[in-house]
C-alpha cells in the first residue's frame, strides 16, 4: 500500500492534515510506504516531516491511497486513485454535485470521513469537537467586538488550545447566558471551552428560571427543543431523530433570557428550525450573537439567518431581522451570526494530532485488512459507479 499525503488545493486554503510527521512515521515504521506532497500552507511545514524522515514528493501518481482533508479540485484528481477527504456530498449538496460526477467518472473511489461509522453507527472519526472549540470561542470574541466588555484574540492567532487557555485565566467575562445546542463532539468541545473560561454550567429549568450573577450556560438535547406535534409527551429522544417530521421546535423559552447561542447539533432536514425569522424580530428575542456551527444554509437550516457560511478571515455578517437581508456586523438592531464552515482550521495543531490519531487507530487496520465493511460503507464511489450505500444519491449524481 502506497500513501500519499495530499496538500490541500481547495479555496480559501486549510492548513490541517489528516497526518502529522509523527503519525507518518509511525505508519513508516509499521512498515507502509508513505509519502507528502509539498505544501506551503500545511499547519506543519515540509521541513517538520523532512525532519522525522518523511519523504517529500510533488507527483503522487505512483500511490495507492491519497488523503486529504477538505474536498480536491476537479482538475487535481487523479484518475483511478482511492481518496479519503471530507467530500460533502453525501447529503446530496448542490455546490460539490460536480465533484461527485467527475470522481465517478475517472474512476476514483472516494472514501468520505464523514461516513465512516462504527456497528454501532458511530462515526469514528472526526474534527466536530475543535469545531465546537473554536466555535465556542469565536462567539465569545465576537460578543466581545460587540459590547466592548472585554477582549479576545482570535483562535487562529494563537499556537495553540494550550494558548488560549492562558488567555482565559486572564480575561473577566460578565454576566453573559449562553445557550448551547447539542451533546455530540461539537457540543462536547463548545462545553470544554465555556468550562475552561470558567462559566458555570447550569440545568435548562434553572437557566430559564433562575436570575445568576455569573457568567453561565445550558445545553440543551433534543428534549429540550423540541415537542411532539400531536401533544403527546416527548418521552423517546430517539424518536425525534427517526422521525423528525412529528415534531415543531420548543425553543422558545431560551429566547428572551439568553445572550448567545451556540449551534451544535447534527440537523437533519427534516426536523424543526429552532425559530422562525419573525420570532427574532419580536422584542422576546434577545440573542445578539449566533454562532452557528452546524452551518446548514438557509432556508434548508436549523437557523434562518444562516444565509451563507463566513471565513476565518471575515467571520461575522450581521443579520437584520426586518429586513430579513445580510447587514453590517455589531450593529444595534442586528443579530451577529458567526459561521465559519471550516472552524478547526483555526486550531490546526491540536485538531490535526487528534484527527491522525483517530485515523491510525479506527482506519488502518481497516485498510490492512484487504476487504472491511466499514471503508464499504464509507465509498460514496468506485468502479465509476456509487457506492453500494449511495445509491440514494442517482439522481443527484445525474445532475436530475
Amino acid at each position: 500500500m502506497k500513501i500519499g499525503i495530499i496538500r490541500e488545493e481547495k479555496n480559501p486554503t486549510d492548513s490541517r492534515v489528516t497526518l502529522s510527521p509523527a503519525h507518518c512515521k509511525q505508519l513508516i515504521e509499521m512498515g507502509l510506504d508513505v509519502v507528502v506532497q509539498p505544501s506551503k500552507v500545511r499547519c506543519f511545514s515540509d521541513d517538520d516531516y523532512l525532519k522525522a524522515g518523511i519523504p517529500m514528493q510533488e507527483d503522487l501518481s505512483d500511490r495507492t491511497v491519497l488523503i486529504g482533508v477538505k474536498e480536491v479540485p476537479i482538475e487535481a484528481l487523479i484518475p483511478n486513485k482511492t481518496y479519503f477527504f471530507f467530500s460533502h456530498t453525501f447529503k446530496a449538496q448542490p455546490y460539490n454535485q460536480k465533484l461527485l460526477k467527475a470522481i465517478v467518472d475517472k474512476n476514483i473511489t472516494l472514501m468520505d470521513y464523514e461516513v465512516l461509522t462504527n456497528d454501532s453507527g458511530a462515526r469514528v472519526i472526526a474534527f466536530g469537537k475543535f469545531a465546537g472549540m473554536v466555535g465556542a470561542h469565536n462567539a465569545l470574541w465576537t460578543y466581545g467586538k460587540r459590547t466592548g466588555a472585554f477582549e479576545l484574540p482570535r483562535m487562529t492567532n494563537l499556537f495553540d488550545y494550550k494558548a488560549a487557555k492562558e488567555v482565559y485565566k486572564k480575561t473577566a467575562f460578565p454576566n453573559i447566558k449562553v445557550v448551547l445546542t447539542g451533546t455530540g463532539r461539537v457540543a462536547k468541545g463548545a462545553a470544554q471551552v465555556l468550562n475552561d473560561m470558567r462559566f458555570t454550567k447550569v440545568r435548562p429549568i434553572d437557566y430559564v428560571k433562575k436570575a445568576h450573577d455569573k457568567p453561565v450556560y445550558t445545553q440543551l438535547n433534543s428534549f429540550y427543543y423540541a415537542k411532539r406535534k400531536d401533544g403527546e409527551v416527548f418521552d423517546e429522544v430517539q424518536d425525534f431523530y427517526k422521525n423528525p417530521t412529528d415534531y415543531d421546535s420548543d425553543f422558545e423559552h431560551f429566547l428572551p433570557m439568553s445572550d448567545i447561542m451556540i449551534n451544535g447539533i447534527y440537523w437533519d432536514n427534516d426536523a424543526p428550525a429552532f425559530f422562525t425569522i419573525e420570532q427574532m424580530a419580536s422584542p422576546d428575542f434577545n440573542i445578539k450573537v449566533i454562532a452557528d456551527v452546524t452551518c446548514d444554509i438557509a432556508p434548508t437550516s436549523s437557523i434562518p439567518s444562516t444565509l451563507r457560511p463566513t471565513t476565518i478571515a471575515d467571520p461575522v455578517f450581521g443579520f437584520d431581522p426586518v429586513s430579513k437581508l445580510e447587514v453590517a456586523s455589531f450593529q444595534e438592531n442586528a443579530i451577529d451570526m458567526m459561521t465559519i464552515d471550516n472552524l478547526p482550521n483555526e486550531l490546526p495543531r491540536d485538531a490535526s494530532e487528534a484527527f491522525g490519531d483517530m485515523f491510525i487507530a479506527y482506519v488502518i487496520p481497516e485498510l490492512l485488512k484487504g476487504e472491511s465493511d466499514m471503508l464499504t460503507k464509507a465509498t460514496i464511489a468506485t468502479q465509476k459507479n456509487l457506492g453500494p450505500h449511495f445509491e440514494y444519491l442517482r439522481d443527484y449524481l445525474e445532475g436530475k
